[in-house]
């Protein structure tokens, strides 16, 4: 080891090397690549300085295409300009790409390459997002691992300012982007020593200037375009040398070898891989291994991938090669091959020598790929005829395009190699801890560390997993651990869920978070878990660290108790060691907040290695017998056969044939009912005797799982013996039960905090006390249905109508859902939405779990996600489809009437024709005509083509979702022509001033004063009011709400909002994790109350049809605000953060923000006439 040996990942390498030579970076959000520009942003804020002596300017833009505008611009002008994005961020750049190229300007665009929306969304690695810009003219160099990453990144600003090309430089999203590893590395002065200083200052001097003045971006025509396009190819065939040239010079430094393409095996290899990313290393393990045994194999590695240049691709691949196999990580529909394969084969067009090549699609939307996969490649080039146009790593059934897997495994050594895999849930903090421990291994320790987190869309709540490996020599499998020597998990329900035990190797250590004793693990473990332990002499333990730590005071923050427990069990360094280390740790973290939760973590470390219990496991359970297959449920086919395979993380198994019918991406709704996750470590119990039956509880739960019932006499008496109830209030004859879901609940609290009765109609108990509550909620939910006795634009009464968004993947107490589930309620059996991407489309649509569910009839929300950027116009186009067709119903109904049909016909297709736009009532003459039609159709071809259409007789409900990020910043373009239209559409806002999807980065929502990424000093400008913005229109409905503040007001809102027969817009204020509530999420609820009381957020509504009635349009909700404005904002850490760090700043801004609000609330006040 040499050098400066640093901890980090991928993002954090590139963001090093570009902050070096970057000017300004104009930047957008997107996952993975966010990360890249918080770290500039992060040292910029603190000072930091490049290689001009200078702090980077960042300039956070409204979406990735303004953001490509900015760097134009800023090259432009003469700066060295940077933007990290991906996917459909990179897409959105195309056109400026072109321009950037065609105008030879330095730019460097930083991409961890990632699947592009096609069918579904997917934010994992492959490379169709790099391949969709091959054509742009940007060169194009790529990185297989994160020191790669360091040591090539400098080697594409240093080639971009000498050559005059800008250069898309690309690694693995998450793979590489997320990789954490021990690396060298580059120092800045290593850095300046290779910059080409003649060419900079000739980059500088021909930037726009007025005291020389240029004129750039001419119109052009058919005379000269051509030419000048061609002038540029100089340039193009000089960048290749150059790249190289740059190549030697960071290997002189680093003793890393690299060139345009490197080659590794066998001198003499007949079979060659050739690929780039990090597969290569995987693929390297491979030829390794094979040649071990005999073989005669290698790999080409490509780094410089545009220009590809010929002359370099031969210079390192062997003469001897007779078959080649590319590996492209991207799919071309219609293509004869992918690009990297076509490049392959035209390099050995017209040559004599030329070796047989096939090509194949690996590794789509971050699918793993192992070693057997890759051995399995080079198997394919033995046979006789070698399979083209091959997939990897999937069972393709269908056009039997997969590579059939290895019958032996191939075994690739990872001697001296400790591999370690944490189970974990999103949000307790386990992989938190995990980054914690590869840090202080990789940091004091000679021994090289990997760590990969491998999770899915969820933001709290989903499975994680943590894959580390600590070893002597560097790590080079990217790919999640497969044997184990070390397992933990952290959550005790997971034991009967998934297989956490397999590959841990014979003899390895398995821990458990438990709350069991050694006679209750008897009970509670399944039998194969029991008899892989005893089998295969696993050392095990268990830590009660649920209950330790909230003794500890730490609530349910048990990480750093397993974290403790890892360093004791596995002595990959001394324990004692390892707790001064995490010690340290723990001050740095958590010295802001003060000095009892410093001594609450430390004592934390010392009693996770102290309370370990070593489990002795039983002889007799390694003959134990495998449990009777159990009565199998009746079930859907989509559950049985796909839904519950991906729950148990099988879903990497599932054939392509289990996807048929499915090929445009349609999934199911309501199959998140069938999941059952039991997150919870506390449900809400119902005490009837302190229950008012006012539903409260109800229309606050973010999911959906307490929900009241009416029983008549005889549902009463054949209830289950669990099921609570007393005589429903306002409705004879019925009998209320409050049903709660034990396996539903996240465990929030927000139904208690919300409760009136003040803990005397719900109390939390432990999930375990009440899983047996379970059948008495499926009891409930099967009731028959009965007509609503309360009016349902009552908070009371809304809440005895079907949900239908239920037990959805977001976090617990989340501000978003209750909206959206409410809006359900009282619409949501003829809605359309159309969903931004963001929070809302993930924990609305994350396969395979679909919250979006039908009623008793089979009617439900239908829901659709198009892109981020353009979900205004992508539901304005699904309410115009549906009206064209209704349009079209009208007129065939209207020559209906001159056909002799029944009065009763007659009088139904006449109120239908007079009625047909409006919601209320919608259902029911849509059903008496449809019943009419049905008996009266026969033989009659346009009564026929009329009952056949029924499906559209019902006035669809067009809903628009999305978050502020889209609302206010990337989609305001859209959102603003759709309101601008007349149309009759309904948009709601989830308003948590930050994006929340992508880690909590600043909006134009974003208020004065708050800390979010790309605003590390707190926002210095003030929060757009889109409200006021809308209104000048004068034609839209529009209302600001918060739920937790008045209920009544946000269901008159939203019931006037869809009422209103042009376009509203529904402000919704909500509180969310990345706020970092004092109090807790279980307080979500409570804290809009308080940003209302506050004067933070004002509650009002805007009707034009008042100003038609002689009224004043505008109606303010909210009263003078009595609640202090800094104790609110002091009670939440993006807020109370900057106030720790810069107390005097803050206090300035704390002002300015408040100043804000109370001049909208004036300004309100006056259109309020008040």
């Amino acid at each position: 080891m040499s050098g400066n040996m640093k901890t980090m990942d991928g993002n954090t390498a590139a963001a090093w090397i570009s902050y070096a030579f970057t000017d300004v970076a104009a930047i957008y959000p997107i996952t993975p690549s966010t990360p890249m520009a918080e770290n500039v942003d992060e040292w910029a804020a603190k000072g930091k300085k490049n290689l001009f002596g200078q702090p980077v300017r960042l300039m956070e833009m409204q979406s990735e295409a303004g953001a490509a505008g900015a760097v134009h611009g800023a090259l432009q002008a003469g700066a060295l300009t940077t933007t990290y994005t991906a996917s459909q961020g990179l897409l959105l750049m195309i056109p400026n790409l072109y321009k950037i190229a065609g105008e030879l300007l330095p730019g460097v665009f930083h991409v961890s390459a990632r699947a592009l929306a096609t069918n579904s969304l997917n934010i994992f690695g492959d490379h169709q997002d790099v391949m969709a810009v091959r054509q742009t003219g940007c060169a194009m160099l790529v990185e297989n691992n994160v020191q790669q990453v360091m040591d090539l990144s400098a080697v594409a600003h240093l080639a971009a300012i000498a050559g005059r090309i800008p250069f898309i430089n690309f690694f693995d999203g998450f793979r590489t982007s997320h990789e954490i590893q021990k690396i060298e590395v580059l120092e800045y002065e290593q850095l300046a020593a290779l910059l080409d200083r003649p060419a900079l200052e000739r980059f500088r001097r021909q930037a726009l200037h007025p005291d020389h003045p240029v004129i750039r971006g001419t119109a052009q025509n058919p005379d000269i375009y051509f030419q000048e396009r061609e002038a540029g190819n100089r340039f193009y065939l000089a960048l290749p040398d150059l790249v190289e040239s740059y190549m030697a010079k960071i290997t002189a430094l680093t003793g890393r070898e690299y060139h345009l393409f490197n080659y590794h095996g066998a001198p003499d290899a007949e079979r060659v891989i050739i690929a780039m990313g990090s597969v290569c290393d995987t693929v390297q393990e491979v030829v390794d291994a094979l040649n071990a045994a005999g073989e005669k194999v290698g790999l080409l590695s490509v780094h410089l991938y545009r220009p590809f240049s010929l002359a370099h691709f031969f210079a390192q691949l062997p003469a001897s090669v007779q078959r080649i196999a590319v590996l492209d990580r991207t799919k071309e529909p219609g293509a004869q091959a992918e690009p990297l394969c076509l490049d392959v084969k035209n390099a050995f067009y017209q040559r004599d020598d030329a070796p047989l090549i096939v090509g194949g699609r690996y590794a789509l939307g971050g699918k793993d790929v192992l070693p057997n996969d890759i051995a399995a490649v080079f198997d394919n080039l033995r046979q006789p005829l070698p399979k083209d146009g091959f997939t990897l790593g999937i069972v393709d059934d269908v056009t039997f395009t997969s590579l059939p897997a290895r019958q032996v495994p191939l075994a690739v050594s990872h001697a001296g190699i400790t591999a370690c895999k944490f189970w974990g849930m999103g949000s307790d903090g386990t992989v938190g801890a995990n980054k914690s421990a590869i840090k202080i291994i990789g940091d004091n320790t000679p021994l090289y560390a990997q760590a990969y987190f491998s999770y899915d869309s969820k933001k709290s709540g989903g499975i994680t997993v943590s894959h580390l490996r600590f070893g002597d020599r560097p790590i080079t499998s990217p790919y999640l651990i497969h044997r184990a020597d070390f397992i933990a998990c952290s959550q005790q329900s997971y034991v009967d869920r998934y297989d956490l035990l397999e590959g841990l190797k014979p003899g390895g250590t398995f821990l458990l978070n438990c709350s069991w004793s050694e006679a209750e693990l008897e009970q509670h473990l399944p039998v194969s878990v029991r008899r892989y332990l005893a089998q295969e002499k696993i050392d095990f333990y268990t830590l009660n660290a649920v209950d330790i730590a909230r003794e500890l005071g730490l609530g349910g923050r048990f990480n750093m108790l397993m974290q403790a427990a890892f360093f004791k069990l596995t002595a990959i360094i001394d324990p004692q060691t390892a707790a001064d280390y995490l010690k340290q740790a723990v001050e740095k973290s958590y010295g802001s907040k003060g000095a009892s939760v410093i001594e609450m973590n430390q004592r934390a470390i010392e009693l996770g290695m102290a309370a370990l219990r070593r489990v002795t496991v039983p002889a007799h359970w390694a003959t134990l017998d495998a449990p009777a297959p159990q009565a199998t449920t009746l079930m859907p086919d989509f559950i049985r056969d796909i839904l519950q395979p991906m729950n148990r993380q099988r879903g990497d198994l599932l054939p392509v044939s289990a996807f048929a019918g499915m090929e445009d991406g349609t999934f199911p709704s309501g199959t998140a009912a069938w999941e059952k996750r039991g997150i919870a470590l506390d449900v809400p119990v119902w005490q009837p005797d302190g229950c008012t039956q006012c539903n409260q509880c109800a229309f606050v739960c973010p999911h959906a799982a307490i929900r009241p019932a009416l029983l008549n006499a005889e549902e009463q008496d054949t209830a289950p013996a669990g099921l609570l109830s007393k005589p429903a209030q306002g409705a004879k004859d019925y009998h209320y039960h409050l049903a709660i879901s034990p396996l539903d609940c996240s465990g929030c609290g927000n139904c208690v905090e919300s409760c009136p009765s003040r803990g005397k109609a719900l109390q939390m108990a432990s999930l375990d006390s009440q899983r047996a509550m379970a059948p008495v909620w499926d009891y409930a939910l099967g009731l028959a249905p009965k007509d609503n006795p309360f009016r349902k634009t009552t908070v009371k009464g809304s809440q005895f109508e079907t949900p239908l968004l239920e037990f959805s993947g977001a976090c617990a107490g989340c501000g978003e859902t209750p909206y959206a589930r409410l809006i359900t309620q009282l619409f949501g059996d003829r809605m359309l939405i159309a969903n931004a991407t963001g929070c809302s489309s993930i924990w609305g649509a994350s396969a395979p779990s679909m919250p979006y569910t039908t009623n008793h009839r089979g009617h439900g929300p239908a829901w659709a996600n198009s892109l981020f950027e353009d979900n205004a116009e992508f539901g304005l186009g699904m309410m115009l489809g549906g009206q064209a067709i209704r349009q079209q119903i009208a007129g065939e109904m209207t020559r209906a009437l001159t056909l002799p049909v029944s009065d009763a016909l007659h009088a139904a297709m006449r109120q239908w024709l007079a009625q047909q736009d409006e919601g209320e009532g919608t259902r029911e003459r849509a059903d008496r005509l449809s019943a009419l039609l049905a008996a009266e159709k026969e033989g009659v071809p346009l009564l026929e083509q009329l009952w056949q259409n029924r499906d559209y007789f019902v006035r669809r409900s067009q809903w628009i979702f999305g978050g502020d990020g889209w609302a206010y910043d990337i989609g305001f373009g859209g959102l603003d022509h759709v309101l601008a239209s007349g149309e009759d559409v309904n948009i709601l806002v989830f308003d948590t001033e930050v994006y929340s999807n992508t880690g909590g980065q600043s909006s134009k929502s974003t208020p004065v004063a708050a800390i979010a990424k790309f605003a590390a000093q707190g926002k210095r400008t003030r929060k757009k009011d889109l409200g006021m913005m809308a209104m000048s229109y004068g034609n839209v409905y529009v209302a600001q709400i918060a739920m937790g503040a008045d209920k009544d007001q946000t269901l008159r809102a939203i019931a006037e909002a869809e009422a209103w027969p042009g376009p509203s817009l529904v402000i919704a204020y909500a509180a969310c994790i990345n706020h970092g509530l004092k109090a807790g999420m279980r307080c979500s609820q409570r804290e809009a109350k308080r940003a209302v009381e506050a004067g933070y957020w004002h509650l009002w509504r805007y009707h034009p049809q008042r100003e038609a009635e002689g009224k004043t349009p505008f109606i303010l909700d909210s009263e003078e605000p009595e609640e202090s404005f800094r104790d609110f904002l002091l009670g939440e850490v993006r807020y109370a953060a900057l106030h720790k760090t810069t107390p005097d700043l803050a206090d300035a801004l704390f002002r300015q923000t408040e100043e804000d609000a109370r001049a909208r609330f004036r300004q309100y006040q006056r259109l309020a006439g008040e």
